[in-house]
C-alpha cells in the first residue's frame, strides 16, 4: 500500500459525515433572523473540517520500510510506504527509529541462507536506535521520549517499528544515534563470545577474523579492557594500519599469507581463543591453532557468500568441509569447541541484557567506542550491501532513516551512468586485451613456422642432386 491512499480515505470519512450531518443537529431552530443561505454557507464550512479531524489516526499514518520482496541480488531489497500506525500489545514500545545497523547476517538473509528471518515479503533489520513515541499497557520501565536502542530478531529497517520494551536499552548521554545502532548485535556477539565462553583472562592471546569489521572492531576493543592480552588479526593488508590503532597487536593479510603459518611463526604452541566466522574448512584450520586449554567460538558460515546470489558451490563446499569431532578428541586434545548464535538468544532477555549493561558501562568509561565506517540513506541500502559484502569497510556500516535529499536523488542516476561508462571501458579494454593476444599468438605462430619453413627449402635442396644423380 502506498501513501497516496490517504487522501481517497480522508474523502470518505468526509462524505460518511455530511452524510450523517442531519441527524446530529441539534432539534432547536435557529433564529428566524438568520437567513437560509447564510446558514448553509455556514454548514459547508464548518462541515468538512469536523470530518477531516475525525479521519482515524491510523488510517492516515505512513511510515517507510525496507523490504525483502524475494532471495536474490542487491536489489531484492526495496523501499516501500507502509500505511497504519503499527498496534501495540501490552508490554510493547512504539520506536521512531533514527538509525539501523547493516550486519553479515542481513547479506546471508538476502539470499536465503540466514534462518532465523522469515519468507519474503518482509523488512529486516536486527538493531536499530530511536526514540520512543508510545508505550503500551503493563510497561513501567519506558516512557514517551526515551532515546534507546533496539534488539529484535528482524524488522527494524523502517522508520517505526513496535517491539517488546525488554528488547531497548536507554541510549547513554553523550552516544549519537548512529553509534547507538552499532552496538547491540557486534559488541553483545564479541562480548559474551570472550567473556561467557572464552572466560578471557590476562596474558592470554586471541585470533580475530575479519578484524576491520563490526563484531572484529568490538572483539578487539574488549580485548584491550584485559591486561597483556595480544590479538592476531586478519585483514586486508589496506586496513593494517587502522586495526593496529585499534589494538590488534600482530595484523595478517589472508589474501597473501597463510595465516595459519603467520601465527605458528609468532606462537608456536598456538592460541587460547578463536573467533571464527568463516566454517569450513577455516573451522578445521582453527581447533589445530589452539594449545592445550584453547577455546574455539564459531559464530558464522562466512564461506558461503559468494557473489550477489546464492552460489551453490560455495554452500556446497562449505557443508563438505564441515568441522565435526569426537569427544574422545577433545578429552585427549584438552580443548573445547563452542557455537554461539545471537539470533537464537532472542528470548534469553536477562543473559542480553547483563551483557548490554557491561558493554555500556564501558562505553561511559572510554573503553569502547563503536566505529562507524559510514551512513547511508534508505534508498541507498544496495550500495551500501555491496559496499560489505566486497569487504571494502572498515567498522560499522549503518542506515539513516533520514529522507534523502533531493540533490543527491538527482546525483543517483549520474553515478550509475558512470558506473556503466566504466564497465564498458573496462570491456573493451578487456577486448583490446584479448584482440592484443590473440594477433601476439598469430605472430608467434607465425615465428614457429618461419623455422619449418626453411627446414622444408633445405630438405628440397638436399632432394635436388639426388634427383640429378638419378
Amino acid at each position: 500500500m502506498s501513501g497516496e491512499d490517504a487522501p481517497a480515505q480522508q474523502q470518505n470519512a468526509v462524505d460518511q459525515k455530511q452524510e450523517t450531518k442531519p441527524a446530529e443537529e441539534p432539534k432547536t431552530e435557529s433564529p428566524k433572523t438568520e437567513s437560509a443561505p447564510a446558514a448553509a454557507a455556514e454548514a459547508a464550512a464548518t462541515t468538512p473540517a469536523a470530518a477531516t479531524e475525525k479521519v482515524p489516526e491510523e488510517e492516515a499514518f505512513t511510515y517507510r520500510a525496507l523490504v525483502l520482496t524475494g532471495y536474490g541480488g542487491y536489489d531484492k531489497v526495496k523501499l516501500q510506504v507502509k500505511k497504519g500506525k503499527p498496534a501495540l500489545k501490552a508490554g510493547e514500545v512504539l520506536v521512531r527509529v533514527k538509525a539501523c545497523g547493516l550486519n553479515f547476517a542481513d547479506l546471508m538473509a538476502r539470499q536465503g541462507l540466514y534462518d532465523r528471518l522469515p519468507s519474503p515479503p518482509v523488512t529486516p533489520g536486527m538493531e536499530c536506535s530511536g526514540v520512543v513515541e508510545a508505550v503500551g499497557e503493563e510497561v513501567t520501565d519506558r516512557k514517551v521520549g526515551d532515546k534507546v536502542m533496539v534488539l529484535n530478531r528482524f524488522g527494524l529497517w523502517q522508520e517505526v517499528a513496535v517491539v517488546p520494551a525488554t528488547h531497548t536499552f536507554l541510549i547513554p548521554e553523550g552516544m549519537s544515534f548512529e553509534e547507538a545502532a552499532a552496538v547491540p548485535v557486534n559488541y553483545i556477539t564479541a562480548y559474551m563470545m570472550l567473556f561467557d565462553f572464552g572466560n578471557l583472562r590476562p596474558n592470554q592471546s586471541v585470533l580475530v577474523h575479519a578484524a576491520a569489521g563490526g563484531v572484529g572492531i568490538a572483539a578487539t576493543q574488549l580485548c584491550k579492557t584485559v591486561k597483556d592480552v595480544t590479538v592476531f588479526g586478519t585483514a586486508s593488508a589496506n586496513k593494517h594500519e587502522t586495526i593496529s590503532q585499534g589494538g590488534v597487536t600482530h595484523p595478517i593479510d589472508y589474501r597473501t599469507k597463510d595465516y595459519v603459518e603467520e601465527v605458528r611463526k609468532i606462537s608456536p604452541k598456538g592460541l587460547d581463543i578463536i573467533l571464527d566466522p568463516l566454517g569450513g574448512s577455516d573451522t578445521h584450520k582453527a581447533y589445530n591453532l589452539l594449545k592445550p586449554m584453547g577455546k574455539l567460538i564459531t559464530y558464522g558460515t562466512a564461506n558461503m557468500l559468494a557473489g550477489q546470489k546464492k552460489n551453490l558451490l560455495a554452500v556446497a563446499k562449505n557443508w563438505y568441509h564441515q568441522f565435526s569431532i569426537h569427544t574422545l578428541s577433545l578429552i585427549q586434545g584438552n580443548k573445547s569447541v563452542c557455537g554461539f548464535h545471537l539470533g537464537y538468544l532472542d528470548g534469553e532477555t536477562e543473559l542480553i541484557t547483563q551483557a548490554m549493561n557491561a558493554i555500556l558501562d564501558l562505553y561511559k568509561q572510554g573503553k569502547v567506542k563503536p566505529r562507524i565506517d559510514s551512513t547511508w540513506h534508505l534508498e541507498q541500502v544496495g550500495d551500501a550491501m555491496r559496499k560489505m559484502q566486497e569487504r571494502n569497510n572498515i567498522g560499522k556500516m549503518v542506515l539513516t532513516t533520514e529522507p534523502m535529499p533531493e540533490e543527491e536523488k538527482k546525483e543517483e542516476p549520474k553515478k550509475e551512468d558512470k558506473k556503466d561508462d566504466k564497465k564498458k571501458d573496462d570491456k573493451k579494454k578487456d577486448d583490446k586485451k584479448k584482440d592484443d593476444a590473440k594477433k601476439e599468438e598469430k605472430k608467434d605462430d607465425k615465428k614457429k613456422e618461419e623455422p619449418k619453413k626453411e627446414e622444408k627449402k633445405e630438405e628440397e635442396k638436399k632432394e635436388e642432386p639426388k634427383k640429378e644423380e638419378k
